[in-house]
């Protein structure tokens, strides 16, 4: 029995040495320790040029370079968009200090990559309606350039474009999203005080970072799915703290970014809340309009 108990001691004593040499390497490759600032300039820089600044592109840029019936540079932007994002998206979760559900962000990838091809399609035929006189303040069935259509099932196909674009398209895309994001700020949890700072760098991205999240929101009409996000990663704050544990760097960022977006869309709802065309747009219990069918409402006809 002595020899067996010598070696359950020794592996036990090699176990407990080989830990904190694990972290050390940890350490030195620079995993899940300190501020992410080059993936979270990344992720920012590309989500405000390839995203936010998609539908924008198409506007500016001359129509006679991306004829109606190719692709145009917005669609190449959402394509950049769709390979981009999964990829830093995947080496976010990487530097995660702790073990993370793979299996599950596998999935949330795969379905991202799915909604947001499916809302390329849909957007793409959408922005060269809105060229051809389309009105985004108003209904499929209202809109001068549908309304009339002969047969009359033309009508169905453009909702059910609609449907692929506003509806399943964004569900598909931004559900796996923002539970990627909320599994990875399950990682970010620490005892260690000096990790619980956000640098410089940080300060400078978190304006950039909530403007792009409140884009995220009102445009692709998600303030539910948000606003749960949001309550769940309050949630886990509070849980953790419990434990002696606080957010480190990286999730204080990601919290202070989702609070200062949702700060933004309180403004944006107050700023139009009188507006009733927009309210007959969106009818629902949420009233959060979307800044294009602001633009196409009030903005397009002075351009």
């Amino acid at each position: 029995m002595q020899p067996v108990r010598k070696r359950r001691g020794i592996t036990l004593n090699r176990t407990t040495q080989n830990s904190p040499a694990k972290e050390k390497v940890a350490q030195k490759k620079g995993l899940g320790l300190g501020f992410h600032s080059d993936l979270w300039f990344y992720l920012t820089l590309q989500n405000w040029i390839l995203d936010f600044g998609r539908p924008i592109a198409m506007i500016i840029l001359p129509l006679e370079w991306f004829p109606l019936n190719k692709p145009s540079a917005g669609d190449y932007f959402h394509m950049a968009y769709n390979v981009l994002t999964p990829f830093l998206m995947l080496k976010l979760i990487e530097r995660s200090p702790r073990a993370l559900p793979r299996s599950a962000v596998y999935l949330c990838i795969i379905t991202f990559v799915m909604g947001a091809s499916i809302h390329l399609v849909g957007d793409s035929i959408n922005h060269r309606l809105i060229l051809s006189g389309y009105q985004l303040h108003l209904s499929v069935r209202e809109n001068p350039i549908i309304k009339d259509l002969k047969p009359a099932s033309l009508i169905d196909s453009f909702e059910l474009l609609y449907y692929y674009d506003e509806h399943l398209g964004h569900l598909m895309w931004y559900i796996p999203f923002f539970i990627i994001l909320f599994i990875y700020f399950t990682g970010c949890f620490t005892a260690a005080k000096e990790q619980r700072k956000i640098p410089v760098s940080g300060w400078l991205l978190l304006g950039p970072s909530a403007i792009y999240y409140w884009y995220l929101v009102t445009e692709g009409q998600i303030t539910e799915l948000f606003l749960l996000t949001f309550l769940a990663m309050v949630a886990m704050v509070i849980h953790q703290r419990l434990k002696g544990l606080s957010p480190d760097s990286n999730g204080l960022f990601l919290l202070w970014s989702f609070g200062l977006a949702l700060l933004l869309v309180v403004l944006w709802v107050v700023y139009l809340w009188k507006d009733q065309v927009l309210r007959n747009k969106y009818p629902g219990l949420i009233y959060v309009p979307e800044p294009w069918a602001f633009y196409t409402l009030h903005m397009k006809e002075s351009h």
